[in-house]
């Protein structure tokens, strides 16, 4: 009931603040209207009859924008007629300055709509690229559990740059959640660029660390190709991990992400926190060797990787969202349960409105005898 009460006042706020907006130019016409009345010749509300179709601009049809534009000038012309002054000079200058500012009123709603087209355009051009880049995977990996979820930023006009991928290798189950500094085109460009080095060095290299290593010489390559990643704005952050066939363990890399997150069965909960903390890749500020962290992963229990939209989630407050302590002591029955319960808290802490995207991946090792699953993944707009 809590939820739904609360999901009712966020949709009866955004309906208030509407009609608010949509309210306005009228308002303002109207008080124009009582202040020329009332008030001596000498003074005027011509300033608030030209504040009108200004302030409808930006949030009007160009239609609308006009029929405000016109609603001053009848108003105006309406006083002056009744007060026999209408083909006076003084009346006749505030007339023209009305339409000459309806008209830059005009101009400004064509600029904004052709600002908030080219964005939209945009973002559908992004969105459709992420999700044509970022691999979908199966429910079940190498005799483990999968779900993923990309979930857009409500409160931004481009897509960011956060990934993932899932692949069945030799070596195990090998996994990757990174985050692109940037977002929009030159994102999802780099985006590809990990995946594309992910997916061949999982196959090839022995070693988590060997396959740590083959991305950043990708993205080295690329920033030598292209140009587009630098050591101050084009680092991207990476947790990889490996799971060994047959082993009750699992390995991880951590290259400057938040750290992943070990629940078990029993509701307890760990943070995967790496020994030795590392850069992020494609800082190109020196060579360090990589090295992994080992933790036991039990039947029945589920790590979950994250990109830092979800742990840099805000309430109203600006206190940030922690996975740890809102999962700690709760249990799912899969990954797809702890996902989607995820997602909804954090619109429920946030208020449904997020600044940065969000990539989730969960893999759960599955306990004796447990049945077949069917999950859903889904890369999640807006």
């Amino acid at each position: 009931m809590g939820k739904r009460q609360q999901r009712r006042g966020r949709r009866t706020d955004e309906i208030r603040n509407r009609r608010l907006v949509r309210a306005l130019p009228g308002l303002v016409i109207t008080v124009a209207l009582v202040f020329d009345f009332f008030t001596p010749p000498a003074f005027t509300a011509v300033p608030l009859f030209a504040a009108a179709p200004l302030i409808a601009a930006p949030f009007f049809s160009l239609a609308g924008t006009i029929r405000v534009g016109a609603a001053s000038m009848v108003a105006i012309a309406a006083l002056r007629l009744y007060h026999g002054s209408l083909f006076q000079v003084v009346p006749s200058i505030e007339l023209l300055t009305v339409f000459t500012v309806s008209v830059l009123a005009v101009f400004i709603n064509g600029v904004v709509r052709r600002s908030n087209e080219q964005l939209a355009s945009a973002r559908v051009i992004a969105e459709t690229a992420m999700r044509a880049v970022l691999p979908t995977p199966s429910d079940r990996i190498g005799g483990l559990y999968v779900a993923a979820r990309y979930e857009a930023a409500q409160a931004d006009e481009f897509v960011g740059g956060d990934l993932f991928s899932v692949t069945d290798t030799p070596y195990g189950v090998r996994l990757v959640v990174g985050d692109v500094r940037g977002k929009g085109l030159d994102a999802v460009e780099a985006v590809a660029v990990i995946i594309g080095a992910f997916r061949e060095a999982a196959e090839q290299e022995r070693s988590l660390e060997a396959v740590a290593q083959r991305l950043e010489r990708a993205l080295a390559r690329e920033s030598s190709r292209s140009g587009g990643l630098d050591a101050v704005e084009g680092f991207i952050t990476a947790v990889l991990a490996e799971i060994p066939p047959g082993a009750a363990r699992v390995r991880i890399v951590n290259r400057g992400h938040p750290e992943p997150l070990l629940l078990h069965s029993d509701g307890a909960l760990e943070v995967l926190r790496p020994t030795l903390p590392a850069l992020p890749l494609g800082m190109d500020l020196g060579v360090w060797p990589d090295r992994s962290d080992e933790w036991e992963l039990p039947a029945g229990a589920t790590l979950l990787l994250y990109t830092d939209g979800l742990s840099e989630a805000r309430d109203a407050a600006g206190v940030f969202y922690d996975p740890a302590e809102r999962l700690r002591g709760r249990i799912f029955p899969g990954p797809e349960e702890l996902l989607s319960a995820l997602t909804d808290d954090v619109r429920l802490y946030t208020g449904g409105v997020t600044t940065d995207d969000m990539a989730l991946l969960a893999v759960a090792r599955p306990t004796e005898g447990q049945s077949e699953r069917r999950t859903t993944v889904k890369i999640v707009g807006l």
